[in-house]
């Protein structure tokens, strides 16, 4: 990064005419803004730099964000990081450290004004980082009214820069900033759509979680779907195979969104699906997960989980429920009711004890587990779409298949919402039986 050895030749420059510089200038803006690397750019322009200014050190420096000064203390400040340079030793700038308003550069970074300073000896800003300067000019780079480096030439001899070179200095800074913005916009822009590729794989791994089709279990019609409102879900449902007649159910909501509550939704699926295939029973199983869940999730972070086993041949229901929604059972008749039993979260409490219930279900009942995305969704007017109108709705499509149960609330959520949706997950899991 540092030359010692190298200084720009100061004659063909003292021997350009204002408009010479100008045509210099253009040639260089041209040549940089085909580059979309920053440092590529900034190490052209202090190459060339020594053609269209004098210069015997010189260094461009970027402005890193605030940092404390010390742990105990709550002061902040900007720090230059030394971005190309060119002219210095390595021994003089081993203990300089600048911060804004320290040395000119500092002052010039913290102000936005340039400045020229014709004998930095009796210049009271000045911070000697190199024993042979005499005189120094120094411009900021601005990005949208902020300045985000500044450039700094210095020179061996009293008196070296004038009001001309300073503009011409500050025009190849405003052209540095566009390209430095556009450059940042085109890194934003290749880290958006890496961050897209990844999702779309996140998204994809996660489908492949969820069961392939719907269950086939004798005497029942059953069906579910997840609905994301973002590329991965915190919803999660899963379809079990205990025994020939006996199936396992569940459906669980993850604490928050996105990557975060999708990754806690696989770890979730692995320890269920773990219990369920050792045999244990409903309530046991939400215990062992909640154990696991405890020892391994963050203080806010919870889920909300219903898990059932569904028995063909005795056409009952054993579950636990650990703080989900309480699912709605409806008969052939349009009778509902919220079934209004389990115990908290899984993951709050390390010893939260759950207990296992029994349903018994007759022909024509209906049995819907869903997120609280479906209740919390809002119309256009903040209304929330509640309980009572997910009863109405399943009331209304009662004598529809499990499938076609599903969409039809689907689609009165979304008239609800005013064609928007929900602004959570929402995930079903329906049972009909026959």
């Amino acid at each position: 990064m540092f030359d010692g050895t190298k200084e720009a030749a100061l004659s063909p420059a003292e021997e350009l005419s204002v408009v010479d510089k100008l045509r210099l200038l253009l040639d260089i803006t041209k040549k940089i803004s085909r580059s979309l690397n920053v440092e590529e750019v900034l190490t052209l322009v202090i190459d060339t730099l020594g053609s269209l200014l004098p210069y015997d050190a010189a260094g461009i420096y970027i402005i890193e964000p605030k940092i404390k000064r010390a742990e105990n203390e709550k002061e902040s400040f900007n720090v230059f990081r030394s971005e190309i340079m060119r002219g210095y030793d390595i021994e003089e700038l081993s203990e300089l450290r600048l911060k804004a308003g320290e040395g000119i550069i500092g002052f010039v970074a913290q102000t936005g004004e340039a400045v020229i300073s014709p004998d930095v000896r009796h210049d009271p800003r000045y911070v000697n980082a190199r024993e042979r300067t005499r005189s120094e000019m120094v411009a900021p780079v601005v990005s949208n009214d902020e300045v985000i480096g500044v450039f700094d030439l210095e020179s061996d001899e009293l008196n070296r820069y004038t009001e001309d070179d300073l503009q011409v200095l500050m025009l190849l800074a405003s052209q540095v900033a566009i390209i430095i913005e556009k450059a940042m916009l085109h890194e934003q822009l290749v880290e958006k759509k890496r961050l897209e590729a990844q999702l779309e794989i996140a998204r994809n791994v996660q489908l492949s979680l969820f069961p392939p089709r719907d269950p086939a279990l004798e005497g029942f019609d059953i069906s579910a779907y997840n609905f994301p409102t973002e590329e991965v879900s915190g919803d999660y449902y899963d379809f079990v195979q205990i025994y020939e007649d006996q199936i396992g159910l569940v459906i669980a909501d993850v604490s928050g969104k996105g990557v975060p509550a999708a990754l806690l939704m696989a770890f979730l699926r692995a320890s269920l699906r773990a219990a369920i295939h050792i045999g244990y029973a409903a309530n046991i199983s939400m215990s062992k997960v909640n154990y696991l869940l405890w020892e391994s999730i963050e203080n806010n972070q919870y889920v909300t989980a219903f898990y059932g086993v569904l028995d063909a041949t005795n056409k009952t229901l054993a579950y636990a429920n650990a703080g989900h929604n309480p699912p709605l059972l409806m008969d052939a008749e349009g009778n509902g009711r919220f079934i209004e039993r389990g115990e908290v979260p899984l993951g709050m409490f390390k010893g939260a004890r759950y207990y296992e219930y029994y349903l018994p279900l007759e022909a024509g009942q209906t049995l819907v587990l869903y997120t609280d995305g479906v209740t919390e969704a809002n119309s256009p007017e903040g209304e929330e779409y509640g309980r009572e109108r997910l009863e109405e709705v399943v009331r209304e499509g009662r004598g529809k298949s499990a499938r076609e149960i599903i969409d039809f609330i689907y689609e009165d959520v979304l008239r609800w919402t005013g064609g928007r949706g929900a602004t959570d997950d929402i995930t079903f899991v329906v049972v009909r039986v026959l």
